[in-house]
């Protein structure tokens, strides 16, 4: 059985699910416990939700998503795919730079396109570059490493064409003090993903306290037909492709307006926290992960700017966590690293940018980010 590739796009704009509310209607003081809430479900597929069934848990409705399917490859050699490759997601070390790279795609009827130019940095760090490339359906593909880099690696992923796999996903809209979001299960993250052969979790979870927030982007495709899929292909070249056991970002949003939820947080139903309010650490700016919430806006906005239904939805998603954590989202902060005890001079609110050299999140999204620090204290 095949879920057709508009499913779960529809799926994730239809029902807007999650486990817990942030606080309570008013401010909370920061380091205040959170108290996980439920909200009933105002979206148009309420009334027709069924009851869990066949040991599904209570609250939650049964529904199917395709199984992620994925071949990893290492180095330039053509890499052919058992499925239609709907992104080809890269890996490498020694440099940022994509100068001298390119990737050329085989078709289904095994026809080779032309090469193409690798564009962008991918949101990638100090070590090297990261790119998740759309390959439509290809058969296969073919590599030029960027120059000076070091061990290229690439997976073939294909998030829509594949079995039926079904989720236990909530059935009542959740919400983060009223900004709706979809939860992990609600866009199909697999959660098999965060877990080594043995059983045991790739990256197990570790919470500090609260002290900046960051902005970037993913520089994939805009105008994304099915930013779900996108979010599952994400999902596959961080936990897998990096080996960080999860997706990057504490929250992503497309440009639609829909916020995802990110890294896996626990069970206690607040996303990106813990019960007594502190910061999962995920894995989005290295060496400054602890203590740093970042928030991804699926896209390129290196020459244009988020849509107003993202910069809407960005800015109602940070007031709440600002606010919540009573910082000032105009302010000059120094972070401090709570494991090793480095340092970094930064906005509040800052880029990708503020922390090391990087285009992310784009230089037109960077330029509004003194914008969003304005509305967000307004």
């Amino acid at each position: 059985m095949t879920v057709p590739p508009t499913s779960s796009s529809h799926r994730a704009r239809s029902r807007v699910t999650r486990r817990g509310l942030i606080g309570a209607a008013g401010a909370v003081a920061a380091g205040a416990a959170l108290t996980p809430v439920v909200m009933a479900n105002t979206g148009s597929d309420s009334a027709d939700a069924e009851p869990a069934t066949n040991g599904d848990p209570a609250g939650t409705t049964p529904e199917n998503f395709p199984k992620t399917r994925a071949k990893a490859a290492t180095g330039e050699a053509p890499v052919e795919a058992a499925f239609p490759i709907g992104y080809v997601g890269l890996r490498w070390a020694g440099t940022r730079e994509t100068t001298g790279g390119g990737i050329r795609l085989t078709d289904a009827d095994g026809g080779t396109g032309a090469w193409k130019s690798l564009t962008g940095d991918g949101c990638s760090d100090s070590n090297g570059g990261a790119l998740l490339i759309p390959a439509d359906k290809a058969s296969g593909y073919e590599l030029k490493a960027p120059d000076g880099a070091t061990g290229l690696r690439s997976m073939a992923i294909d998030t829509t064409q594949g079995p039926a796999r079904k989720v236990a996903v909530p059935t009542d809209t959740t919400r983060v003090r009223g900004v709706a979001y979809l939860s992990r299960a609600a866009w199909g993250a697999d959660e098999s993903l965060r877990f080594k052969a043995d059983g045991t979790e790739n990256t197990p979870t570790a919470y500090y306290p609260f002290q900046t927030l960051t902005v970037h982007h993913t520089a994939t495709v805009n105008d994304d037909p099915d930013p779900a899929a996108t979010m599952r292909a994400i999902y596959q070249l961080h936990a897998i492709t990096n080996d960080w056991g999860d997706i990057g970002y504490h929250f992503l949003i497309d440009e639609a307006g829909t916020i995802y939820e990110g890294r896996y947080s626990g069970d206690d139903g607040i996303p990106a926290h813990d019960a007594d309010g502190k910061l999962v650490t995920a894995f989005h700016a290295a060496g400054f992960n602890s203590g740093n919430l970042g928030i991804a806006l699926l896209g390129t906005l290196v020459d244009q700017g988020p849509t107003d239904a993202a910069r809407q939805a960005l800015t109602r998603l940070v007031r709440v966590l600002t606010r919540f954590h009573g910082v000032d989202p105009k302010a000059q902060v120094t972070y401090t690293n709570p494991v090793n005890g480095t340092t970094k001079d930064v906005p509040e609110i800052s880029g990708h940018r503020d922390w090391m050299s990087t285009e992310c999140p784009g230089a037109v999204m960077y330029g509004e980010l003194a914008t969003l620090r304005d509305a967000v204290a307004g």
